[in-house]
């Protein structure tokens, strides 16, 4: 992995929220990655609950103030940035007042998904690949964890597919089960339409299911990683049939030799 450039990109990562298998797996393949002599980034969404103080995140000036247009709205992006201690990883959070101020991630006290989490990721997605372009650092490997971030894929090929810095990239998603109840905002495929994106390859958010939006991800991934040790039979079909490389479940303690092995020879190649 020397010299390796990888981008991660999460919906959560420890030590900014709590352990779960997504934010664990967020910070453990990165710092393989930096250990093995590789480059990397990580973003995440600035969520109000993270603590800014404790975390010492700071906005990053030349990096933010720019807007993103989320179904015909203009939306400021804010960037932030974190160091983890003791690993010398940095981490960039993407902010937005009105996506990201609630003190809480994806849902509310009561447990009910956010209205907007739908346009939460739409700014996410495009959050971070505009932040990479403006830090002109191209990728070889873009690797996304978490539904939160799952239209990352499908916004890189289809939305940026003229931008040059991105070109040689690979993108692997790793599928988890840890996902939703019920369905996003219905108006989801509608806002991503917007974008011009294809209507075709995103027809299956016509019903934004935790794993419809899973399987729009996995379409546009040169590569995929099981990241829990069971996963809804639907999703296992649909790795299955992509005819991509799929890297089995991995257990935390053990994976490192697998997916420098997988990144080497399955998505580098």
């Amino acid at each position: 992995m020397k010299d390796k450039r990888i981008l991660y990109v999460s919906s959560e990562v420890v030590p900014y929220l709590p352990e779960t298998e997504i934010s664990s797996m967020s910070f453990e393949t990165p710092r393989m990655v930096n250990q093995l002599g590789g480059q990397i980034r990580i973003f995440m969404p600035r969520y109000g609950n993270i603590n800014e103080r404790r975390h010492q995140l700071h906005e990053v000036i030349r990096l933010s103030g720019i807007n993103l247009v989320i179904n015909d709205l203009d939306m400021p992006l804010i960037i932030k940035v974190a160091s983890i201690p003791k690993e010398r990883i940095q981490v960039y959070f993407i902010d937005n007042d009105e996506y990201f101020k609630r003190k809480a991630t994806l849902t509310d006290e009561e447990g009910n998904l956010f209205p907007d989490n739908d346009e939460r990721a739409i700014f996410f997605a495009k959050g971070v690949i505009e932040t990479v372009k403006k830090l002109n650092w191209a990728p070889d490997i873009i690797h996304v964890h978490g539904w939160l971030a799952s239209l990352l894929p499908v916004y890189l090929k289809e939305y940026y597919k003229d931008e040059p810095l991105f070109n040689d990239s690979k993108i692997v998603t790793s599928v988890y089960n840890q996902s939703f109840d019920g369905s996003l905002n219905k108006d989801m495929f509608n806002k991503i339409k917007f974008d011009n994106i294809n209507e075709e390859a995103i027809k299956t958010l016509k019903d934004p299911t935790y794993n419809n939006v899973m399987k729009v991800a996995i379409d546009y991934s040169d590569a995929l990683i099981i990241g829990s040790e069971d996963l809804p039979e639907d999703l296992t079909k649909h790795l299955k049939d992509s005819k991509k490389p799929v890297l089995d479940y991995q257990p935390k303690d053990e994976f490192s030799e697998a997916y420098a092995e997988f990144y080497n020879s399955e998505v580098l190649n």
